[in-house]
């Protein structure tokens, strides 16, 4: 009798998910690669929305689907959800039967395609929690609580809290709101987001240094992330032009960028420098290559819920001390890292100052305590640990009926 132990199947649903050659979303690639006794698959969009450009993934366990493309925040946006979600359900069906479907937000119509695949295939669903829709939209201004769009999205969010097998949710704050939506506490696991500081290491031998990319004077400090107004960077280039003696370099992009570059050179901030987006292998080997890391949001009350930022983790896992403008778990995480400081969120200057006056030994000290802190509490390995132990208990406990 062959007693080997059959391997797993996951089928991970997330439109926005990037292979390690290319920049955006590398959260799945990162965790479920690390995963022991699963065979695993991504089914993201075949268009990528941020450099509008198509989705041509080299990493063999990417399956991309068509969607319908879209510039702005429209209904095109809506439409292509959900061709995204009609398409996804159709790759999962025509693919090998999943032991776990296992679909991420932040849009909701993408968990929705997650638990009709599971239902149909008979697998266990897991429903993940990036971002808390509808609850952001309204933070943010791009929905209005009560209106019907609000409640009908309520109305979808808990609906899919009802029908997931488990939760996982990327920021341990999040555990108040769900109590308050009715959601049982054994049904949520925590998977935070994080990063492996042994990929963080420099390689010029590779790849350009920053230093070589923008002429620098004084400190170099570094945002590496999306260009939204979510962001906050307004705030940031506020901050710059009231600290001439460092350099700034600013890597991503997103809807504000034209009107941040546009408004630097208006108000002649010649000490900041914005870099195109870069693949996530390339970030992590020039990351380091800057002194200091901001950590910058818009002030939002979403936020005030919890906040589990990729780009803290990247900084930390570099070794960069941290200006961080944002409550709650960030500024957590710094302090428990003793790996930088937090300020009021309209008041980066004072930070940026502060930080950048320490002496070179004292801030590489600050970022061997950060780099220690990811490595032993949020790098990816420990990570994808805790998500070995939900999917393997997931499936241990409630075997998935077989077709």
């Amino acid at each position: 009798m062959d007693t080997r132990q059959r391997r797993r199947r996951v089928v991970v649903l997330n439109q926005y998910a990037q292979p390690l050659s290319r920049a955006g979303g590398t959260r799945h690639v990162e965790l479920f690669g690390r995963l022991h006794g699963w065979d695993w698959s991504i089914v993201a969009a075949a268009w990528d929305h941020f450099s509008h450009s198509d989705l041509s993934a080299d990493d063999p366990h990417f399956v991309t689907v068509p969607v319908t493309r879209y510039t702005g925040n429209d209904h095109r946006r809506v439409l292509s959800w959900l061709t995204y979600a009609r398409n996804a359900c159709r790759a999962v069906l025509r693919g090998p039967r999943p032991d776990v479907v296992y679909a991420s937000s932040p849009h909701l119509l993408t968990p929705v395609a997650g638990w009709l695949a599971a239902r149909l295939c008979r697998s266990r669903f897991v429903l993940e929690i990036r971002d808390l829709w509808p609850e952001a939209m309204v933070s943010t201004g791009f929905l209005r609580r009560n209106s019907p769009t609000h409640r009908l999205l309520r109305a979808l969010e808990r609906w899919l809290y009802r029908r997931a097998d488990r939760i996982v949710i990327v920021a341990a704050g999040w555990r108040a709101y769900f109590a308050e939506a009715g959601v049982p506490a054994e049904k949520l696991e925590w998977v935070s987001n994080g990063a492996e500081p042994g990929d963080f290491d420099l390689r010029p031998d590779r790849y350009q240094p920053l230093r070589r990319r923008v002429p620098v004077r004084g400190r170099l400090l570094v945002f590496a992330g999306s260009h939204g107004a979510i962001n906050g960077l307004h705030r940031l280039l506020d901050a710059v032009a009231q600290v001439p003696e460092h350099t700034f370099v600013l890597i991503g992009d997103g809807l504000e960028k034209p009107a941040l570059v546009a408004r630097a050179a208006a108000e002649g901030l010649t000490n900041v420098h914005f870099l195109d987006r870069v693949p996530k292998q390339e970030l992590r080997g020039i990351l380091g290559d800057a002194d200091i890391g901001i950590h910058v949001l818009a002030h939002s009350p979403v936020y005030d819920l919890g906040a589990s930022p990729n780009k803290l983790y990247d900084y930390l896992a570099a070794g960069l001390p941290v200006v961080n403008n944002c409550p709650g778990e960030p500024e957590d995480i710094l302090r428990a890292a003793d790996a930088g400081l937090t300020v009021p969120t309209a008041d980066l200057a004072t930070g940026l100052r502060e930080l950048a006056a320490l002496e070179p030994e004292k801030l590489a000290a600050m970022g061997r305590r950060g780099r220690r802190y990811v490595e032993e509490n949020r790098s990816r390995t420990v990570v994808a640990a805790k998500l070995q132990r939900v999917l393997d208990t997931l499936v241990d406990d409630v075997p998935a009926v077989r077709s």
